[in-house]
């Protein structure tokens, strides 16, 4: 992710400005454009937000997600969506990307910010996302960098004081402590029936399942804290504060102009204007701050946190020491306080780990034991003990936690029942173990305690939304959250509902009468892997071995569309986190049928024609089309871009210009899939298992858009035409070709006639290249022989078009 050599100068990008600038959204769609890039977000609810986005464009094959509780890692990712603190510092991407930049003078998570500010980059183009306020420090700290100013789409007003009891629709009304947030939403569901809430503290299942019922219009009232103000897209008319000051760690203090605007910002997205206000509670903003915050201008941000990253691990006070450096360059002030430097003094005076903390290797692993985040944020030396146990039986034995230890530790915590608090209690520890499973040479199985910890985490954020749609929802003013559910009940067997034995399918997370709510089983649809759903020939798809949804025809091949099987079920949010899930899938089905081939990454403008033109007919083609279509815009390409599509599968065939795995078994059947739902028709009997067929089976449909070519009177499977071409042509292929014919079955006349198609002679041995007569234009009285190594133009055997037979359909590409 450092800078490094590369055929073109790294462009450094700083888009800066107030909320609602669509600054992300842009961000997004450049890394996209490139082949690979890794993008930093503040928050891990927002890193999943934007996790699904992208993979819903590119499918999950080409994403990783990165936090410090989660990781979701494919076999080669190209795109990484990251918590700032988690990302990979060691990848090279060509394009990077860190949101909220202005957090750089946070005065405890600062430091990160900072330091990727200085140091993280990629190979092609880096883009810093954030406030007009850190403009100067942008400038200062790098001057090449191209700093551009992001205009509000919308406009945001002031429009005074408000009683809860005249708050308009669709607000949010913001405090800084869970106690005020739960007492104004008891105030505001006995007034208008019901809120959602959205705390920091809360896990992202549960406050990904209060903002999915407020976006669905199942709740028109939102009570947050400030958890809200980085980038959390919500569809908000109004944001009255509740408070203007908060404890920030160390003192109570009032809020800073631009942090409530980071706020107020909230109301209003993309075009439709915004306002905000204040509860009658408290006294009016000042005119000066009202101006500020309408026309997004504060002071800006003259220094920023900053910790020494260049860290001495010979000894736990060397590390210490190095830690406490100070900064050469006045801009910068170093970090007053972090929670893994105050463990580190504190376990650096425990004689057990002195006695063990004598090498680098030790040393590292006390720092690393030392930045397991203490997210009870309770009593520090309850903290710093857990740690100390960690480091202990890190350190001798093999290395590894004791089984029977983390079990003592996280058995407890698999318990829904308590009320809201306890709940919030338990989920904070649970992400302590979440954290902590994902360091994976840590433990002996830690697949097992990865799945564990994240299971008993949904259901405790599953439990606890239920607790606060209880408390803060009259059910008379809701739609029910089980509304879609059938009772697992004996009588439910014989129901024609796909969701009539989900109870049964998931009995492993109940609702309160035994019954699967709708929130429990939308959550694991969306957490489930590609693996986890049956998608068959004709585009249905299940999960659990129940019908879930189908792909219909969309405006081309690539474009499928989803139809969930029972739309009237869901409530709105949950339609819309199946259909997103889901639009992913599908993207992962057409990007198997190319064979990985990431069209998409090679379409933006920094690419040369010929190769958007390239990526272009290949992706039409799934994957495969004619020399003809390709040979000119190969030749032209540089040898830098031909190599990095060889790099991706390209490859150009005898006959074909084609992505390696797009001619396997699986890749073929996803292509038919996809013809078959564009043509609305099931595909030819036999397609694509078998590797001949007569050309009347196709029945007048075009045959390369369903991997085949027609020769003569057959249709050959793509692969197979690509192996008898290079046979023909290679000087001791006969005898491959002469296995190959004998395994296609095929009369000796027809064999002829495939043959002499292919350029080869009718006993299946390449022909002699004859010598040229000098001085001659003179031929032979049969035309010019086919030779090895030739690229002749196919033969059409009464082809209505390139790969297709008389009468065929529509091309679909």
């Amino acid at each position: 992710m450092h800078s490094s050599p590369s055929s073109r100068p790294s462009v450094v990008v700083a888009e800066l400005g107030p909320t609602n600038t669509g600054k992300t959204h842009r961000a997004i769609e450049r890394m996209l454009e490139h082949d690979s890039g890794i993008i930093g977000l503040p928050l891990r609810l927002l890193a999943r937000e934007v996790y699904d986005r992208v993979t819903a464009r590119v499918g999950e094959g080409r994403v990783a997600l990165m936090t410090g509780e989660e990781k979701r890692l494919p076999p080669r990712p190209d795109y990484w969506i990251c918590t700032v603190e988690a990302m990979p510092l060691d990848r090279p991407v060509d394009f990077l990307a860190v949101d909220e930049i202005q957090l750089a003078a946070h005065r405890e998570r600062g430091h990160v910010f900072t330091d990727r500010l200085l140091h993280a980059r990629g190979r092609r183009e880096t883009w810093f996302l954030g406030a007009d306020t850190m403009r100067p420090m942008v400038q200062a700290l790098i001057p090449q960098a191209s700093v551009k100013r992001a205009t509000r789409l919308s406009q945001l007003r002031f429009s005074g004081r408000h009683s809860l009891k005249s708050l308009p629709p669709r607000s949010a009304v913001v405090a800084f402590s869970a106690d005020r947030v739960y007492e104004l939403a008891e105030a505001l569901r006995r007034l208008r029936g019901g809120v959602a809430v959205v705390l920091g503290a809360l896990s992202p299942r549960t406050r990904n399942a209060q903002v999915a019922m407020y976006q669905a219009g199942e709740v028109q009232y939102l009570v947050a804290t400030d958890a809200i103000g980085m980038g959390l897209n919500l569809d908000l008319n109004h944001v009255s504060f509740a408070a203007l000051s908060k404890y920030d760690g160390a003192e109570q203090r009032d809020l800073f102009p631009d942090e409530l605007a980071q706020i107020a910002g909230r109301a209003g997205r993309h075009l439709n204007d915004g306002s905000f206000g204040t509860l009658n509670t408290l006294p009016e903003l000042s005119p000066r701050v009202v101006s500020a915050i309408e026309s997004h201008r504060f002071p800006a941000v003259r220094s920023l946190i900053w910790r020494n990253s260049s860290l001495d691990f010979s000894s736990p006070e060397s590390l210490l020491d190095s830690l406490s450096r100070a900064p050469r360059n006045s801009a910068f002030i170093r970090v007053e306080r972090a929670d893994d430097f105050d463990a580190l003094k504190e376990l650096s005076h425990v004689p057990a780990i002195r006695e063990v903390a004598t090498d680098r290797a030790s040393v590292e692993l006390l720092w690393q034991v030392c930045q397991i985040p203490d997210f009870r944020k309770g009593l520090f030396g309850q903290h710093v003990a857990l740690l100390r146990e960690t480091f202990l039986q890190l350190s001798e034995g093999d290395g590894k936690l004791e089984q029977a230890w983390l079990s003592r530790q996280v058995s407890p915590l698999d318990d829904v029942s308590g009320d809201i608090h306890t709940l919030m209690d338990r989920l904070a520890a649970i992400r302590i173990w979440t954290y902590i499973s994902h360091r994976s040479s840590w433990l002996h199985d830690a697949e097992h305690w990865q799945e564990r910890t994240r299971r008993i985490e949904d259901a405790l954020g599953d439990a606890l939304h239920e607790r606060l749609v209880e408390r803060f929802v009259q059910r008379a003013a809701r739609r029910s959250a089980r509304r879609f559910v059938r009772a697992a009940a004996p009588s439910a067997a014989g129901s024609d509902s796909p969701f009539a034995r989900l109870g049964l399918l998931l009995g492993e997370v109940p609702g309160a009468d035994g019954a699967v709510t709708e929130e429990q089983f939308v959550q694991r649809v969306v957490d489930a892997t590609h693996e986890d759903f049956q998608v068959d020939a004709s585009g249905s798809i299940s999960f659990d071995a129940q019908p879930l949804a189908r792909l219909v025809r969309g405006k081309d091949r690539r474009s499928p569309q989803i139809a969930l099987a029972e739309p009237e079920v869901w409530t709105g949010g949950a339609r819309r986190q199946l259909e997103r899930r889901l639009v992913a899938l599908a993207r992962d089905l057409v990007t198997e049928a190319m064979g990985g081939f990431p069209a998409e990454s090679l379409a933006g403008a920094d690419r040369s024609a010929e190769t958007r033109g390239l990526a272009y007919r290949l992706a039409e083609g799934l994957g495969v089309i004619s020399l003809g279509e390709a040979r000119e815009q190969w030749r032209l390409l540089d040898d830098e871009s031909r190599e990095r599509l060889k790099t991706l599968g390209v490859r150009e065939g005898q006959r074909f210009f084609y992505v390696a795995e797009a001619l396997t078994p699986h890749a073929l059947e996803r292509r038919c899939m996809l013809t078959a739902l564009f043509l609305q028709g099931p595909s030819p009997k036999g397609i694509p298992r078998e590797p001949a067929l007569e050309v009347p089976q196709l029945g007048g449909l075009n045959a390369r858009a369903f991997g085949y070519e027609v020769l003569g009177s057959v249709a050959l499977r793509l692969d197979v035409v690509e192996r008898l071409s290079e046979a023909l042509r290679h000087p001791q292929g006969a005898r491959q070709v002469h296995t190959l014919l004998r395994e296609l079955r095929l009369e000796s006349g027809v064999r002829a006639r495939v043959l002499r198609e292919l350029g080869g002679q009718s006993g299946g041995a390449p022909v002699k290249r004859r010598r040229r007569r000098r001085g001659g234009g003179n031929r032979g009285a049969h035309g010019p022989p086919a030779h090895v190594g030739a690229h002749q133009k196919p033969r059409r055997s009464g082809t209505a078009g390139e790969g297709s037979v008389q009468g065929a359909g529509p091309k679909p590409d």
